[in-house]
């Protein structure tokens, strides 16, 4: 997909919708006079319009100049929008993208004129850095929408189609998961800190550490184990502290909260 010729409308420009846009940006494939992006208070999103990304309140406007329209707006706003929007989005012209959770590809369908592509995306905002772990699914009938689609997330992260049923367990492992694992580096530089370092120097030292994990997990393709098994040595002090963790429930919480999330996304509707 031409993405220099592309026009993107972002209708709502809060967290995940400022990401997207920073990941676009900074992709450099992207030209920012190709951007919208709404929010009812534009003076939240200033600092788009100082890069060179539209920025209105009007959101038929920025939907009647565009060819994508990614909807990143919270849950208990989808319906209305999408209401407000069906007489300016046309089949012949737009693919409509919710990053939204919790609602559907018929629920969306549904609501605009017949046979408008409609493709789900589950990013998360590690986008702005081009970082994201981007899940997506589409219809049968709209696996070339959906092909356009993934080619603008993959400017922003890693992606991967699945099937619209893993769509829940997606946000929570994909989207959720970045509050998790800062937590866990939260709780990995307060450690630090009481060990010796200074606040800065811990906070450093333990989210490279973890991107270093990442890394050596997405490179080599090993199980995390394996890697584990590697700097685990007899009577050594890294298998004291993984026990004492293990013994204290670390796996065992993050599988619970995990799951108690996942449980809780589906109680939104």
């Amino acid at each position: 997909m031409d993405l220099k010729n592309t026009k993107i409308a972002i209708i709502g420009g809060g967290n995940i919708g400022g990401a997207i846009v920073k990941g676009l940006l900074r992709s450099g494939e992207v030209p920012a006079s190709n951007i919208t992006i709404t929010r009812r208070n534009i003076s939240r999103i200033t600092e788009f319009s100082d890069l060179g990304v539209k920025t209105m309140e009007d959101n038929n406007l920025a939907v009647s100049t565009s060819d994508i329209i990614i909807l990143a707006v919270l849950p208990s706003q989808l319906m209305g929008i999408v209401d407000s929007l069906k007489d300016s989005i046309k089949k012949e012209k737009h693919i409509v993208v919710s990053v939204v959770t919790a609602f559907n590809l018929q629920e969306i369908g549904q609501r605009l004129e017949a046979g408008v592509p409609v493709v789900r995306v589950m990013p998360n905002t590690a986008a702005a850095v081009g970082e994201s772990m981007t899940c997506l699914c589409a219809n049968p009938e709209h696996q070339e929408s959906l092909e356009k689609v993934k080619s603008v997330f993959d400017k922003i992260g890693s992606t991967l189609i699945i099937a619209e049923n893993m769509m829940s367990s997606a946000t929570i492992l994909g989207a959720c998961g970045i509050a998790f694992f800062m937590r866990y580096i939260r709780a990995a530089s307060q450690g630090g800190i009481q060990v010796g370092f200074h606040a800065a120097d811990a906070q450093l030292i333990a989210a490279q550490t973890a991107r270093g994990a990442t890394s050596l997990l997405l490179e080599s393709g090993n199980h995390p184990e394996r890697e584990i098994d590697k700097v685990t040595t007899p009577m050594g002090c890294t298998i004291a502290g993984l026990n004492e963790m293990e013994h204290n429930g670390l796996s065992s919480a993050l599988i619970k909260g995990i799951v108690l999330s996942y449980n809780e996304l589906n109680k939104l509707k």
